[in-house]
């Protein structure tokens, strides 16, 4: 029997609903996309990258001097890398071996500044136990470099991170290891070895077995025998597996591409089964489309690309656009949203050398932020570090630039707090505005109040343009707002159409004024 509703309830529900926003079919495929989005850390995460060995000066200097035996040499702070010459006994150049000094506990006491510029995640450059200072020549897996700590300091480090309710990613170097690692010298010593079918080994190759790219200090590893995969992510005891036990979040795949489809795909699998919910983001340049799920995402190599020759005036935008929208299309925005995103880090010069134009860069930095993926900040660029090719954007971190009135840093904040200002950044879907010259998008959700719009004219030349905002929820006469905290006038939205006028390499960002002054809304029935 329906109980009788009284004339109060009944009136509280029909206002309820005569006020309360309602979803349309669309909205309806969409219910629950958006918020496990957001439940996953994964999705348009903030990283920031650090090389230990350059981020903080260690307090145990004095005490680390053996570690640093000759031919190695440890570096003053302020000393800039310099590009060295080659050591044939060693198989590689003398820069490699010059060292800073910095290690996990000394980056433990900086996490201040990571946490407060707005980081969500913590990537390393490998740290397990190596020859050189950039470690992707490993000894041992399982162990830690002892110039940079303990694998308690990363069980430290970790737990440190997970109270500022931040995250830590690990960079794997699995295709290869170092040529002093002691494995690889049994093998080529004892052909009855049980590590001789880990490597490649055969008068055939130069070096007497295969290397990573002819660097002979880089034999790779046979990932075709089944004991060096159980060994690198099967077993319980395996390298992805501990380290995740130990608290690590994730890994980032070096040169992933080597791996390959099957070998990747086992080892993300391996990764889910120990910690779901960890990530692993390949180091992946091709065309990404293919590469998923064998990861979780990739460095996005493609749009970084398409950003820089578009900002410094090399792609036109409507082509650009194209591109990118072709990108997002055929890899898919859930993994996209998961890719790393990044302008700069240890293998590319870093942006402030790439785009001297503070403008071009400017625009490079807000598209960054502003398109699917998670932005990838490499240490030191928030604060305007510059540097060329290897080695020069490996210098040790300017913590004299860390000032209150550096323009870059404040500038970097600023990207930072609109993201987390606006929801349909980090985890929202992409569509192109239809625009012929100015590189122009939107980032939306199933609810309209969460729509931006991004604007940009790359050209240097202004330009006044009407653009279609193919939005169906978004009303005519609408006033479009800034998202920015720029003091410019909106500009009103006229059956889709949006006409705007930016100056050269100039943008707005915007978002929709869904309650305007007065008691009247357009958007009153509208999710």
């Amino acid at each position: 029997m329906t109980p009788i509703m009284s004339n109060a309830n009944a009136n509280a529900n029909a206002n309820a609903n005569a006020t309360g926003p309602e979803g349309n079919a669309h909205d309806t495929a969409l219910r629950g996309v958006f918020d496990a989005r957001e439940r996953d850390w994964r999705n348009g995460a903030v990283v920031y990258q650090v090389l230990v060995d350059r981020f903080a000066p260690s307090a145990r200097l004095a005490e680390k001097l053996a570690l640093y035996p000759a031919p190695k040499a440890l570096r003053a702070w302020a000393e800039l890398p310099r590009r060295g010459s080659h050591l044939p006994d060693a198989k590689l150049w003398s820069h490699e071996i010059d060292f800073w000094g910095g290690d996990l506990q000394s980056l433990t006491g900086k996490l201040d500044h990571v946490q407060q510029l707005g980081a969500d995640v913590l990537y390393l450059n490998p740290i397990h136990l190596a020859w050189t200072n950039h470690k992707y020549d490993a000894l041992d897996y399982h162990q830690v470099s002892p110039e940079f700590g303990t694998r308690g300091d990363v069980k430290t480090l970790a737990d440190d991170l997970h109270r500022r309710g931040m995250k830590l990613v690990l960079d794997g170097v699995f295709n290869h290891m170092g040529r002093n690692a002691p494995i690889f010298q049994q093998a080529c010593a004892d052909p009855r070895s049980p590590y001789r079918d880990w490597f490649d080994i055969g008068p055939q190759y130069p070096g007497g077995a295969r290397v990573w790219w002819l660097a002979e200090n880089l034999p790779e590893l046979n990932l075709e025998n089944p004991q060096v995969r159980e060994f690198v992510y099967g077993r319980p005891d395996s390298v992805v597996r501990s380290y995740l036990r130990d608290g690590v979040d994730g890994w980032r795949l070096d040169v992933a591409v080597d791996i390959g489809f099957r070998y990747l795909e086992e080892l993300t699998r391996a990764a889910h089964q120990q910690k779901p919910g960890s990530l692993v983001v390949g180091e992946i340049a091709n065309y990404p489309k293919e590469w998923f799920p064998a990861v979780d995402g990739v460095m996005n190599f493609t749009l970084r690309e398409i950003i820089l020759r578009t900002a410094s005036g090399r792609i036109e935008p409507s082509t650009a656009m194209a591109m990118i929208q072709r990108v997002i299309d055929d890899a898919g925005i859930e993994p996209m949203l998961k890719s790393w995103l990044m302008l700069d880090n240890h293998d590319t010069a870093r942006i402030a050398t790439t785009l001297p134009d503070e403008r071009q860069r400017r625009l490079a930095q807000l598209l960054q932020f502003t398109l699917p993926g998670s932005p990838n900040l490499y240490y030191g660029s928030e604060l305007g570090m510059a540097g060329g090719d290897d080695p020069e954007m490996r210098a040790a971190m300017r913590w004299d630039l860390l000032r209150d009135d550096n323009r870059t840093l404040q500038w970097t904040q600023h990207l930072i707090g609109l993201r987390r200002a606006h929801r349909a950044l980090r985890i929202g879907n992409f569509r192109s505005l239809t625009s012929t010259r100015l590189l122009a998008f939107e980032r939306y959700t199933d609810r309209v109040q969460d729509t931006v719009l991004v604007l940009t004219n790359p050209g240097a030349v202004p330009v006044t343009e009407t653009v279609l905002v193919a939005n169906s929820k978004l009303m005519n006469t609408t006033q479009m707002v800034d998202a920015f905290g720029d003091p410019q006038p909106p500009l009103p939205m006229t059956a889709s159409l949006l006409q705007v006028t930016l100056p050269a390499h100039g943008y707005r960002v915007l978002k929709p004024e869904i309650k305007p002054p007065g008691d009247y809304s357009a958007y009153k029935r509208v999710q």
